[in-house]
Protein backbone atom coordinates (compact mmCIF):
# COMPACT_ATOMS: atom_id res chain seq x y z
CA UNK A 1 0.00 0.00 0.00
CA UNK A 2 3.35 2.27 0.81
CA UNK A 3 4.83 1.47 -2.60
CA UNK A 4 1.15 2.25 -4.41
CA UNK A 5 0.53 5.09 -2.45
CA UNK A 6 3.92 6.79 -3.58
CA UNK A 7 3.82 5.99 -7.12
CA UNK A 8 0.59 7.93 -6.94
CA UNK A 9 2.23 10.71 -5.74
CA UNK A 10 4.73 10.54 -8.46
CA UNK A 11 2.73 10.27 -11.60
CA UNK A 12 0.09 13.19 -10.23
CA UNK A 13 3.83 14.84 -9.97
CA UNK A 14 4.03 14.05 -13.33
CA UNK A 15 0.30 14.81 -15.05
CA UNK A 16 0.56 18.24 -13.49
CA UNK A 17 4.95 19.21 -14.36
CA UNK A 18 4.10 17.94 -18.04
CA UNK A 19 1.30 20.48 -18.43
CA UNK A 20 3.33 23.35 -17.38
CA UNK A 21 6.54 21.65 -18.84
CA UNK A 22 4.68 21.76 -21.79
CA UNK A 23 2.97 25.59 -21.64
CA UNK A 24 6.80 26.49 -20.84
CA UNK A 25 7.73 25.42 -24.35
CA UNK A 26 5.15 26.68 -26.17
CA UNK A 27 6.24 30.16 -24.88
CA UNK A 28 9.56 29.15 -26.03
CA UNK A 29 10.54 30.08 -22.27
CA UNK A 30 12.97 27.65 -20.98
CA UNK A 31 11.57 24.93 -18.88
CA UNK A 32 12.23 24.82 -14.83
CA UNK A 33 9.65 21.54 -14.67
CA UNK A 34 11.48 18.29 -15.23
CA UNK A 35 14.10 19.25 -12.38
CA UNK A 36 11.14 20.34 -10.36
CA UNK A 37 9.63 16.82 -10.86
CA UNK A 38 12.79 15.00 -10.46
CA UNK A 39 13.26 17.19 -6.86
CA UNK A 40 9.65 16.54 -5.99
CA UNK A 41 9.75 12.84 -7.34
CA UNK A 42 12.64 11.91 -4.48
CA UNK A 43 11.04 13.86 -1.85
CA UNK A 44 7.80 11.82 -3.12
CA UNK A 45 9.76 8.69 -2.25
CA UNK A 46 10.65 9.17 0.80
CA UNK A 47 14.26 10.48 0.42
CA UNK A 48 15.72 14.01 2.02
CA UNK A 49 18.31 15.72 0.43
CA UNK A 50 20.94 17.57 1.68
CA UNK A 51 23.91 19.19 -0.51
CA UNK A 52 27.83 19.49 0.91
CA UNK A 53 30.02 21.28 -1.09
CA UNK A 54 29.32 23.67 -4.38
CA UNK A 55 28.08 21.66 -7.12
CA UNK A 56 30.04 23.27 -9.78
CA UNK A 57 26.76 24.46 -12.36
CA UNK A 58 27.82 24.05 -15.63
CA UNK A 59 30.99 23.03 -17.78
CA UNK A 60 31.56 19.97 -15.55
CA UNK A 61 31.50 16.41 -15.62
CA UNK A 62 30.08 14.76 -12.07
CA UNK A 63 32.12 11.77 -11.38
CA UNK A 64 29.24 9.54 -9.03
CA UNK A 65 29.06 6.66 -7.09
CA UNK A 66 25.66 4.59 -7.90
CA UNK A 67 23.55 2.47 -5.82
CA UNK A 68 20.05 2.98 -7.03
CA UNK A 69 17.95 4.42 -9.57
CA UNK A 70 17.22 6.87 -7.12
CA UNK A 71 20.43 8.23 -7.76
CA UNK A 72 19.48 9.75 -10.81
CA UNK A 73 16.36 11.81 -9.71
CA UNK A 74 18.47 12.89 -6.37
CA UNK A 75 21.37 14.08 -8.58
CA UNK A 76 18.80 15.65 -11.44
CA UNK A 77 16.88 17.50 -8.78
CA UNK A 78 19.54 18.75 -7.09
CA UNK A 79 21.59 20.13 -10.11
CA UNK A 80 19.64 19.99 -13.56
CA UNK A 81 22.42 17.73 -14.46
CA UNK A 82 21.86 15.82 -17.78
CA UNK A 83 23.49 11.79 -17.70
CA UNK A 84 25.07 8.81 -19.77
CA UNK A 85 23.40 6.15 -19.74
CA UNK A 86 23.16 2.95 -21.74
CA UNK A 87 21.44 2.52 -25.21
CA UNK A 88 19.09 0.16 -24.27
CA UNK A 89 17.52 2.96 -21.26
CA UNK A 90 16.47 4.77 -24.39
CA UNK A 91 14.34 2.16 -25.31
CA UNK A 92 12.24 1.31 -22.21
CA UNK A 93 9.01 1.96 -22.02
CA UNK A 94 8.61 5.19 -19.69
CA UNK A 95 12.04 5.59 -18.78
CA UNK A 96 13.05 6.09 -22.08
CA UNK A 97 10.48 9.00 -22.81
CA UNK A 98 11.40 10.20 -19.31
CA UNK A 99 15.34 10.27 -19.94
CA UNK A 100 14.72 11.92 -23.15
CA UNK A 101 12.93 15.10 -21.45
CA UNK A 102 16.52 15.43 -19.41
CA UNK A 103 18.52 15.47 -22.72
CA UNK A 104 19.99 12.01 -21.42
CA UNK A 105 23.50 11.27 -23.48
CA UNK A 106 23.32 7.62 -24.80
CA UNK A 107 26.30 5.43 -24.89
CA UNK A 108 26.84 1.54 -26.35
CA UNK A 109 29.12 0.83 -23.67
CA UNK A 110 29.17 -2.81 -24.32
CA UNK A 111 30.59 -1.96 -27.41
CA UNK A 112 34.38 -1.67 -26.77
CA UNK A 113 35.53 -0.66 -30.47
CA UNK A 114 33.38 2.44 -30.15
CA UNK A 115 34.91 3.54 -26.95
CA UNK A 116 36.10 7.51 -28.95
CA UNK A 117 33.40 8.01 -30.80
CA UNK A 118 31.28 7.49 -27.35
CA UNK A 119 33.46 9.68 -25.55
CA UNK A 120 33.28 12.01 -28.19
CA UNK A 121 29.29 12.14 -27.92
CA UNK A 122 30.05 12.86 -23.91
CA UNK A 123 32.58 15.81 -24.81
CA UNK A 124 29.50 17.49 -27.30
CA UNK A 125 27.36 17.23 -24.28
CA UNK A 126 30.07 19.66 -22.11
CA UNK A 127 30.79 21.89 -24.24
CA UNK A 128 26.66 23.01 -24.57
CA UNK A 129 27.23 23.91 -20.85
CA UNK A 130 24.93 21.77 -18.50
CA UNK A 131 26.75 19.47 -16.30
CA UNK A 132 26.60 15.95 -17.29
CA UNK A 133 26.61 13.07 -14.71
CA UNK A 134 28.83 10.04 -15.34
CA UNK A 135 28.79 6.86 -12.72
CA UNK A 136 31.97 4.87 -13.78
CA UNK A 137 31.16 1.97 -12.11
CA UNK A 138 29.31 1.25 -15.12
CA UNK A 139 26.15 0.02 -12.85
CA UNK A 140 25.03 -0.20 -9.48
CA UNK A 141 27.19 -1.02 -6.13
CA UNK A 142 26.67 -3.49 -3.47
CA UNK A 143 26.29 -1.14 -1.31
CA UNK A 144 29.60 -2.57 0.67
CA UNK A 145 32.33 -0.55 -1.02
CA UNK A 146 32.81 1.74 -4.14
CA UNK A 147 33.26 -0.77 -6.92
CA UNK A 148 36.57 -0.35 -9.88
CA UNK A 149 36.01 2.85 -12.02
CA UNK A 150 36.06 2.34 -15.70
CA UNK A 151 38.23 5.21 -17.16
CA UNK A 152 37.38 4.81 -21.16
CA UNK A 153 34.41 7.49 -21.06
CA UNK A 154 36.79 9.93 -19.17
CA UNK A 155 38.71 10.48 -22.42
CA UNK A 156 35.56 12.88 -23.42
CA UNK A 157 37.97 15.25 -20.97
CA UNK A 158 41.14 14.50 -22.61
CA UNK A 159 42.58 16.60 -24.98
CA UNK A 160 41.33 19.51 -22.17
CA UNK A 161 38.54 22.09 -23.10
CA UNK A 162 38.81 25.43 -21.54
CA UNK A 163 36.86 25.77 -18.47
CA UNK A 164 35.74 21.76 -18.48
CA UNK A 165 36.19 20.11 -14.90
CA UNK A 166 35.90 16.96 -13.35
CA UNK A 167 34.01 17.32 -10.18
CA UNK A 168 33.72 13.80 -7.71
CA UNK A 169 30.36 13.06 -5.97
CA UNK A 170 30.50 11.17 -3.34
CA UNK A 171 26.24 9.76 -2.98
CA UNK A 172 25.98 9.35 0.78
CA UNK A 173 23.09 7.52 2.33
CA UNK A 174 24.56 6.34 5.61
CA UNK A 175 23.59 3.79 7.84
CA UNK A 176 21.08 2.77 4.74
CA UNK A 177 23.49 2.41 2.10
CA UNK A 178 23.16 -1.39 1.78
CA UNK A 179 19.56 -1.57 2.16
CA UNK A 180 19.12 0.91 -0.69
CA UNK A 181 21.58 -0.88 -2.83
CA UNK A 182 19.79 -2.62 -6.03
CA UNK A 183 20.34 -6.36 -5.56
CA UNK A 184 21.43 -8.00 -8.74
CA UNK A 185 18.25 -10.00 -8.99
CA UNK A 186 15.84 -7.28 -9.14
CA UNK A 187 14.19 -6.02 -12.36
CA UNK A 188 13.43 -2.58 -12.36
CA UNK A 189 9.67 -2.84 -11.71
CA UNK A 190 10.28 -4.87 -8.73
CA UNK A 191 13.42 -2.69 -7.82
CA UNK A 192 11.08 0.62 -8.25
CA UNK A 193 8.27 -0.56 -5.93
CA UNK A 194 11.19 -2.19 -3.18
CA UNK A 195 12.22 1.32 -2.70
CA UNK A 196 8.57 3.14 -2.41
CA UNK A 197 7.69 0.26 -0.44
CA UNK A 198 10.32 0.91 2.31
CA UNK A 199 8.78 2.05 5.62
CA UNK A 200 9.89 6.19 6.84
CA UNK A 201 12.24 8.25 5.16
CA UNK A 202 16.23 8.11 4.72
CA UNK A 203 18.70 10.75 4.38
CA UNK A 204 21.05 10.88 1.28
CA UNK A 205 24.07 13.54 1.11
CA UNK A 206 25.37 14.79 -1.79
CA UNK A 207 29.29 15.55 -0.95
CA UNK A 208 30.49 17.79 -4.21
CA UNK A 209 34.33 17.33 -3.61
CA UNK A 210 36.73 19.94 -5.22
CA UNK A 211 36.69 19.76 -8.70
CA UNK A 212 40.13 18.56 -11.01
CA UNK A 213 41.18 20.65 -13.45
CA UNK A 214 42.26 17.57 -16.93
CA UNK A 215 44.88 19.97 -17.53
CA UNK A 216 47.03 19.39 -14.34
CA UNK A 217 46.11 15.27 -14.88
CA UNK A 218 46.20 14.82 -18.65
CA UNK A 219 45.19 10.88 -18.61
CA UNK A 220 42.15 9.47 -18.16
CA UNK A 221 43.69 6.73 -15.83
CA UNK A 222 45.02 9.25 -13.53
CA UNK A 223 41.72 11.44 -13.45
CA UNK A 224 39.71 7.88 -13.09
CA UNK A 225 42.05 7.05 -9.81
CA UNK A 226 42.05 10.78 -8.65
CA UNK A 227 38.67 10.74 -8.44
CA UNK A 228 37.93 7.55 -6.89
CA UNK A 229 39.80 8.45 -4.03
CA UNK A 230 38.18 11.54 -3.40
CA UNK A 231 34.90 9.81 -3.42
CA UNK A 232 36.23 6.80 -1.19
CA UNK A 233 37.68 9.20 1.07
CA UNK A 234 34.52 11.33 1.74
CA UNK A 235 32.63 7.94 1.75
CA UNK A 236 35.33 6.55 4.94
CA UNK A 237 36.65 4.11 2.24
CA UNK A 238 40.28 4.12 2.78
CA UNK A 239 41.25 0.74 0.42
CA UNK A 240 41.03 1.86 -3.56
CA UNK A 241 40.36 -0.97 -5.97
CA UNK A 242 42.54 -1.17 -9.04
CA UNK A 243 40.66 0.75 -11.81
Amino acid sequence: MRARGRLALILALLVVHLALHGLWRLARLSSPWPRLFLRRTAWAAGVDVRIEGRPLSRDALYVANHLSWLDIVIIAGATGSRFIAKDEVRDTPGLGWLAGLNDTVYVARTERGKVHEQAERVRTALVEGKPVTLFPEGGTGPGTCVGPFRASLLAALLPPQPGIRLQPLALDFGSETRAIAWPDENGTGAEVMRILAMPGRRRVVLRFLAPIDPAAMPDRKQLTTAAREEICTALGESAPLAV
